[in-house]
Parts: C-alpha cells; sequence; structure tokens
C-alpha cells in the first residue's frame, strides 16, 4: 500500500506522564492524543504492546497475540469500581525512568484485587463483555492464559523445564493443568480483557480524531512464549523442544563473531504447509488492534542466518531462505491490500528490495545514518522516493542531540553543509528536513521533538538492561511546542486535514 503524505510520532505508551510510576492507557495517553490533534499530526506510532520477558524487551515477548497488563490504568479500575483508591497508596515512587520490577509487582497485586471484586460482587455489564472477549479471543486466550498460569505454578521457568508431560503438551496433562488452575487462568484471561478494553477505548477515541495507530510486528518471537510452546512443529525445534538453531546476523566490520539473539527459527515449509495460518492470523489480529504495522527485520521474510543452538558466536551459522513470495501472495489473498510497511535498514539485498517492491511495501530511511560522505546515500533526503517511511531516528537509534554530540568530525561537517545549520537547533534542522522530502509519511521521535539527549534513549541493541524505561515529564508537551509543529508540518504540506 501507500500512504498519503503526512506526519507521525513516535511514542510508546509507558514513556507517557502519569500519577504513577509508568505510562498506562489512561489520561496521559488521552492528553497525547489531543496534543497530536493540536499539531495536526496524522498518525502515533508504538512499538509492540506484547508482554515482554526478562530484559523488558517488547521484541522478546511471551506472546505475539496478548497485551501487557502493565499499560492497564489503576486509575480506570478505580472508576469501574474494581479497586478502591485506597489500593493505589502504595504504588512506587514517580520517577523519569520506569521501575520495571517495582511496578509489575505492583499492577499484578491491583490486578488480584480487582480479578477478587469481579468474582464476588455483581457486574453484569463487565461480566457480559468479559464473556465475550473470552469467547471471541480464545483460539489463542485459552492457551496464553494456561502457560502464563503454568509458568507461575513453576516459578516462573521457562516451558522447556517443565515436567516431559506439560513440556509437550500431552493431553492428559494439559487437561489436569487446566483444572488444576482453573482460577489462575481466569484471572489471566480477566488481565487480558481489562488490557484490551482499555486499549480498544484508547484507540477510538484517537481513531475519531483522525489518528491513525502504527504498530510493530517482530520478526521473531521468544523461546519461552506461549506461541512456540503451543507450536512447536512450525519451529526448528528438536523432540525434547530445545532450539536446533537460533536467530543472529552474521559477523562483519564490526562484530568479528557477528551477533546470536537466541530466538528460535520458523520451520517456514512446515508453515508453508499449513498455509501461513499461524502468521496470517498474528498479523489481522494486529491490524485489529492497530491501523497500520512495521514489518520489523523485513531481511528475515527473505532469508535466515541460522546459527547452531549450542554455539557461543555466530560465526558457524548459515544463510537460510525464506518462502517470502508466498508468504506475502497467501497474507495478500486473505487479507486483501495490508496497511504495512518494511524495517528495511542494515543490508538491504536485491532479493529484499524486490520482495518489498513485487508487493508495493514501503521502506525506510533514517536521516541519523545519511552523513558518511556518500551523495548516493539511500538515507540523504534528495534520495527518498515517495513510497516510503522517514525518521530521524528509530527507537534503536540515540537520540538526534545525542547523535549530533557523538559524530565524528568528517560526518558532522558533511551534516552541517547538508543541512546549512551550525547546529545549535539540530533537532528541529534534522526535522526540517525529513519533513520536506518526498516521502510520503514522516515519523519522528517524541525525543527529537523535545530536543533531548541520552538520558532519553530507548533502546541501546548492544546493552542488554537499563532499556525501555524513558518517561516524558508532565509539562513536556505544550500549546507552544504544538505550534510550531503544526507551522511546520503546514509548511511542507503533511497537516492533517
Amino acid at each position: 500500500m501507500q500512504f498519503e503524505r503526512g506526519s507521525g510520532i513516535l511514542l510508546h505508551p509507558t514513556s507517557f506522564p502519569s500519577d504513577f510510576a509508568i505510562g498506562d492507557f489512561g489520561t496521559g495517553a488521552f492528553r497525547f492524543v489531543d496534543f497530536l490533534v493540536e499539531a495536526a499530526v496524522a498518525h502515533w506510532q508504538i512499538l509492540p504492546l506484547s508482554p515482554p520477558g526478562e530484559g523488558n524487551s517488547p521484541y522478546s515477548a511471551y506472546s505475539a497475540f496478548a497485551i501487557d497488563p502493565i499499560y492497564i490504568s489503576p486509575s480506570k479500575l478505580v472508576e469501574a469500581n474494581l479497586i478502591s483508591g485506597d489500593a493505589l497508596a502504595n504504588s512506587p515512587p514517580y520517577s523519569n525512568r520506569v521501575d520495571f520490577d517495582a511496578v509489575r509487582g505492583w499492577k499484578d497485586g491491583l490486578m488480584r484485587k480487582a480479578f477478587y471484586t469481579f468474582r464476588m460482587e455483581s457486574f453484569p455489564e463487565i461480566r457480559h463483555e468479559f464473556e465475550a472477549f473470552c469467547g471471541e479471543h480464545s483460539w489463542w486466550l485459552d492457551d496464553y492464559a494456561l502457560f502464563r498460569a503454568l509458568k507461575s505454578a513453576n516459578g516462573e521457568r521457562g516451558w522447556f523445564d517443565w515436567e516431559p508431560g506439560l513440556k509437550l503438551r500431552q493431553p492428559d496433562a494439559v487437561a489436569k493443568a487446566r483444572q488444576d488452575l482453573s482460577d489462575d487462568i481466569d484471572r489471566e484471561k480477566f488481565a487480558q480483557f481489562l488490557a484490551f478494553s482499555q486499549w480498544s477505548d484508547l484507540k477510538e477515541y484517537a481513531n475519531a480524531k483522525g489518528i491513525a495507530i502504527i504498530g510493530d510486528i517482530p520478526i521473531f518471537v521468544a523461546l519461552d512464549s506461549a506461541d512456540v510452546w503451543c507450536n512447536r512443529d512450525e519451529f526448528k525445534l528438536n523432540d525434547d523442544g530445545s532450539p536446533r538453531v537460533v536467530s543472529g546476523v552474521p559477523p562483519d566490520y564490526f562484530s568479528p563473531t557477528g551477533q546470536k539473539w537466541g530466538n528460535p527459527i520458523y520451520d517456514w515449509e512446515a508453515m508453508r504447509s499449513k498455509g501461513f495460518g499461524w502468521w496470517t492470523a498474528r498479523i489481522a489480529h494486529t491490524l485489529r488492534l492497530v491501523d497500520a504495522v512495521r514489518l520489523d527485520h523485513f531481511i528475515g521474510f527473505v532469508r535466515n542466518w541460522e546459527i547452531p543452538a549450542g554455539d557461543d558466536t555466530a560465526v558457524n551459522g548459515q544463510w537460510v531462505d525464506v518462502p517470502g513470495h508466498a508468504f506475502f501472495s497467501t497474507l495478500r489473498h486473505r487479507l486483501g491490500d495490508i496497511a504495512a510497511f518494511a524495517e528495511d535498514l542494515g543490508e538491504v539485498t536485491e532479493a529484499v528490495s524486490q520482495l518489498r517492491d513485487v508487493f508495493e511495501i514501503p521502506g525506510m530511511r533514517v536521516l541519523q545514518f545519511a552523513f558518511g560522505g556518500d551523495a548516493g546515500n539511500l538515507h540523504l533526503p534528495h534520495n527518498y522516493i515517495q513510497n516510503s517511511l522517514a525518521y530521524t531516528g528509530t527507537h534503536d537509534n540515540a537520540t538526534t542531540v545525542e547523535w549530533w554530540k557523538g559524530l565524528d568530525k568528517h560526518a558532522r561537517a558533511h551534516a552541517k553543509n547538508y543541512l546549512k545549520t551550525a547546529g545549535r537547533d539540530i533537532h528541529w534542522e534534522m526535522i526540517r528536513a525529513v519533513l520536506a522530502s518526498v516521502a510520503d509519511t514522516v515519523i519522528i521521535p517524541m525525543q527529537d521533538i523535545l530536543g533531548l539527549g541520552a538520558e532519553a534513549r530507548m533502546n541501546t541493541p548492544s546493552v542488554g538492561h537499563g532499556n525501555w524505561g524513558w518517561r516524558m515529564s508532565n509539562d513536556a508537551i505544550t500549546e507552544v511546542l504544538a505550534g510550531r509543529l503544526r507551522e511546520m508540518l503546514t509548511l511542507y504540506g503533511r497537516k492533517r486535514g
């Protein structure tokens, strides 16, 4: 598909201001939507909403279909009379960084209180909606809720360390677990119901205001996920459930041993034999939650670097082709022309470009990658094409202010000359450059609009801790800021409406 000329802001819900120690689907989120409207912005891009595993990365989640209950607004639970206002008194202290462990423990307690109240008191309207939700989503929810209940019962150990009957999903063992853990399973379902309901209200509000939400689909899933546990035959696993090969990237100039990511690899031929049903369901489900999606690591639909699971590095991996054309043909046949674009950064082979272009999937341009001295660099605005999305930076990049401070003198000189700037207001000069380009859509991280530095970086890919926790301050979004952005969007023909 082709996006219309417009603009968007990248900001994940955990980063919203709130009365608590994390952003959520409450007042701060609705206020941000109002800011987008005031600034005449058309799109709001988020990271995956999935419940993350160790490290809190939304790109390594326990499920490709669930929403992390950490986003549930406690204030809305009070409004629904599911918890009392007194229950909010012991919230972890407000901070400009999210303490995920503290917040998760506190919110888990709130969910238990809300579920207990729901079970013990009369909520006919909520009960009817909950039962309808469970019926509509049973195809993934039943197994996910069981998976989370079993993880809790097994001290949060991965499914591959459970007793054999459960690890291998033997029918008698699974049936017994469903019976023994029925209360825990229902509580997990109720948490999903609350998360989906609050997100639905927020999305409905945004859409009614003319704001489209862009989501994100990671290419891989975590080994310790309901998806792998329930679909072992669609991944390259050994009989005991351990992976034969795992994901990563080969050695290069920057990493002589490559990168071993560790995700299990899809058995694409097994998936093809089933009509790519799991992937089709995943994308269709995500597109009910958002209006468009970013397809992460698009090269993974062309080929994967498969590393022997027992190796310590990625050196002995090999490229294995993926039936990407067959997959996207099936997807188009079943879902039509989906609203999606490709994260095609890094090495873009001819096969990657061909797959993207045959199915008319827009790609990405990132201005921070542009200044190496080569006038043919695809990330320089004069080389952009219309059917693309342009960014100053992404969630994996330094903020523009941090990036500018770290540039070597040659790249800095190139950027100064190209942008015709001394760099005193570099974030706005970079924003201006992408807005003026021919790219249909421009997405700007909120940190760049605010001109923030290293303290506001969302993720450093090579660092396994301290990521994903940045929060925006309560006074960050103002009428003055909205006006400045609106004026610039108007100037470059990107004003919404």
